[in-house]
């Protein structure tokens, strides 16, 4: 009866606990570390990229391409997006699971996304406390996509309906830019090049936009005068950008990659190969409608998430489903992502408060001229003996560490916020 008990009887019981496991994981699947660690990636490296000591000085993979083409920090904000999808399928699939119906759910988008415009509001009023400001921005384009983005999926639950969803966007914002005419310039390749940085329909809608706001919201300026990297029209292919997250987020999610390592090394397999053909497409389709991240071009689209697909599987291989207790080496060289990526909005309106902050406050110097908190704060430590490339990174790597610090305070405190 003992040997029993002790062979044939835990068998049983492990039979009966990898059961309920696999019941378990079911109902509540396991969280995808990968997404919050590329997250959490991708804010550090907006604080870095927005966020130089001299933006005269500044290395060119850290600074945004002057119109077509496409470097390191053009990568950042649609990366940011896309895990805006991935991440909206894992939250529609919490609270299902909680028994949400759909009449809920659409609540829930609607709230969150005007907490991300209020926020948007806050930030672009303080510290000048001056209602005249860019209606446009970053956190008002993640608003915008999240918005419909969420509504889309919720909506259309089949991957194969948001896939065909993506190929109209991406398609007819080419249609748009490449055929439809441009009001006083003509119409585009006859009359003027191809995404010309002033005669573009992008642009011109902006500009009209940005007027009528100014006239009787006197609000609304544009970033760049003519144009704005987060326009209005733009924002279209940017919600391709998040639907092409939510994809990969459904591929992640698919119930068959808990069934072993071999069956989520296939599952890699397929992220990778899907990521590389949309980045062979989107360079392809670039030699007519070329990657630009000012105008969000369709190739654009493609490109960034070919590399946030195939960084994504990278680090799923890397921390998803490895057996605890993990290396020292692996904890220690993850950890502040994940420490970031858990509160990403938090991290980055902490960064716009206090650039805001050092812009804002001033004092004068050894002449009368009046500096500010910045200027003194880069000067005075990182460029006593001249500005230049590494100096102007050195402030910003600091400034990163700077923004880290409070996130992690939330985090050692359990304390997510969420919007």
């Amino acid at each position: 009866m003992a040997l029993w008990h002790g062979t044939a009887g835990s068998a049983m019981m492990d039979g009966m606990a990898a059961s309920a496991m696999s019941v378990e994981m079911a109902i509540k699947p396991r969280r995808v570390l990968s997404v919050d660690m590329l997250r959490g990636i991708t804010i550090a490296l907006m604080i870095l990229v927005n966020d130089p000591g001299d933006w005269g000085h500044v290395f060119g993979q850290l600074d945004h391409a002057p119109w077509n083409g496409w470097t390191l920090t053009d990568v950042v904000f649609p990366t940011f997006l896309f895990l805006v999808g991935a991440s909206i399928v894992f939250s529609m699939e919490a609270r299902e699971r909680k028994g949400d119906c759909e009449k809920t759910q659409a609540g829930h988008i609607f709230l969150r996304f005007a907490k991300l415009v209020v926020l948007a509001w806050v930030l672009g009023y303080f510290p000048r406390m001056h209602w005249t400001m860019r209606i446009y921005g970053v956190l008002m384009r993640i608003a915008l996509c999240y918005l419909i983005g969420a509504l889309v999926l919720l909506a259309a639950r089949r991957a194969k309906v948001v896939a065909g969803i993506v190929v109209t966007i991406l398609v007819g914002y080419w249609v748009l830019l490449r055929f439809v005419p441009v009001p006083g310039a003509g119409h585009p390749v006859r009359d003027f090049p191809l995404l010309d940085p002033m005669w573009n329909l992008t642009a011109w809608i902006d500009r009209g936009v940005s007027a009528w706001m100014l006239k009787w919201l006197h609000t609304g300026r544009l970033y760049q005068k003519t144009r704005d990297p987060e326009g209005l029209l733009s924002t279209l292919p940017a919600v391709g950008t998040v639907l092409i997250g939510a994809l990969v987020g459904m591929y992640l999610r698919r119930p068959e990659w808990v069934q072993g390592e071999a069956m989520r090394n296939r599952m890699r397999g397929g992220m990778i190969a899907f990521g590389g053909l949309m980045f062979l497409a989107g360079s392809l389709w670039g030699r007519w409608f070329p990657v630009n991240k000012n105008l969000w071009t369709s190739s654009y689209v493609l490109v960034m998430a070919g590399i946030a697909t195939v960084v994504l599987a990278l680090l799923n291989w890397l921390v998803d489903s490895r057996e605890e207790p993990w290396p020292a080496w692996l904890r220690v060289t993850t950890w502040p992502w994940f420490v970031f990526g858990s509160n990403a909005i938090a991290a980055f309106t902490i960064s716009i408060v206090l650039v805001k902050a050092l812009l804002y406050f001033k004092a004068a110097d050894a002449g009368g001229k009046m500096r500010s908190f910045w200027w003194y704060s880069y000067q005075d430590v990182f460029a006593r003996h001249g500005s230049n490339e590494w100096t102007s990174l050195a402030f910003a790597v600091s400034f990163v560490v700077v923004c880290f610090l409070p996130v992690w305070v939330l985090w050692r405190k359990r304390i997510f916020l969420r919007m």
